[in-house]
């Protein structure tokens, strides 16, 4: 199936400085100094269960390709998410390939087949059927309370960590949640469209996709996306060998030959794949975090001239790292 994309521009956030931009020069001046400084507690694991993992076929030197998604956690777009699921376990995603990748804009893979009538792949039952209403989650009481006090420190311009007005829905917040990027109108919540987040592919409304083809954004944030696609999860590694393939010359950059496309070995959840590194994501409730997205919205060390005072919630990617023995 065919899905159609276009890209915006970004709002900037207001980040005010921290005390700690006036402490000596010994302290971290650098977003990563920040990083590297975070104590061990400020890092979280990521639970294998949780991930995806995808190898493509060896590149022109024979080199293995890897790419490690972490699926979404709830309330988010769990429909997919279990579709997705299902899919992995049926080793439905074992000899598709990579059909799309266009320039700033996505990398897109799904069955190369799946509009030609009688060739499609068979999907596996028991998929679930989301509608458009899920595309965003009703705040449960403890993000309620978080993106009202982020709401208050805005208002207040006392917030050390990304929350504006969002651009892109008036009256509305972003803010970080437990490592992930949302917005929120104050009543509903939505992951929103940064590099490397994973969506899922679909035709015209009101159709929403089963998971069984899935993008992921390769350019600028296309946040106009948001609660018109759903959002599934993000890449957290091996991002190099989608963004680094060969331009589409199609429409829409979708590949115009079977011999251009990158075709996928295999795609297993984190808990069956041997030997796989354990991966884990600096807390964004951490002051190691606050302390990051500061950096990143004040830079004062010796390469930068003027600090930019802000930075947009898509500029501000959340750490993620393999664990420390």
């Amino acid at each position: 199936m065919r899905t159609f994309f276009a890209s915006l521009t970004l709002a900037a956030l207001s980040v005010p400085a921290l005390a700690a931009d006036k402490a000596p020069v010994t302290s971290p001046v650098t977003p990563n100094d920040v990083i590297d400084a975070a104590p061990a507690s400020d890092w979280q694991r990521i639970a294998p269960g949780d991930l995806m993992v995808m190898d493509l076929t060896p590149d022109a030197k024979g080199s293995a390709r890897r790419v490690v998604i972490q699926l979404m956690p709830a309330p988010f777009s769990q429909g997919w998410v279990g579709n997705i699921r299902k899919l992995v376990a049926a080793h439905w995603f074992d000899g598709i390939a990579v059909v799309r990748v266009q320039d700033n804009y996505v990398v897109q893979w799904g069955d190369p087949d799946g509009e030609t009538p009688g060739k499609a792949r068979a999907l596996p039952g028991g998929l679930a059927k989301p509608t458009e209403q899920d595309y965003v989650a009703r705040l449960d009481e403890r993000l309620l309370s978080k993106f009202m006090q982020r709401s208050q420190e805005e208002a207040s311009r006392t917030a050390s960590i990304p929350t504006n007005p969002d651009s892109y829905l008036r009256g509305g917040l972003t803010v970080f949640d437990q490592g992930w990027p949302l917005a929120t109108d104050g009543r509903t919540g939505w992951p929103v469209h940064c590099y490397g987040m994973v969506g899922v592919g679909r035709n015209l409304s009101p159709d929403t996709g089963t998971g069984a083809e899935l993008y992921t954004v390769i350019g600028q944030a296309p946040r106009q996306l948001d609660r018109n696609i759903a959002l599934v999860g993000r890449i957290i590694a091996g991002m190099e060998h989608l963004s680094s393939l060969p331009r589409g010359t199609g429409t829409l950059g979708f590949y115009e030959t079977p011999g251009e496309r990158t075709p996928i070995v295999s795609v297993r959840m984190g808990s069956d794949v041997a030997n796989l590194p354990a991966y884990e994501y600096l807390s964004t409730e951490s002051a190691s975090f606050a302390a990051y997205v500061n950096k990143r919205a004040n830079r004062k060390d010796s390469f930068y001239i003027q600090p930019a005072g802000g930075v947009d919630i898509c500029n501000t990617p959340v750490p993620i790292r393999v664990a420390k023995r």
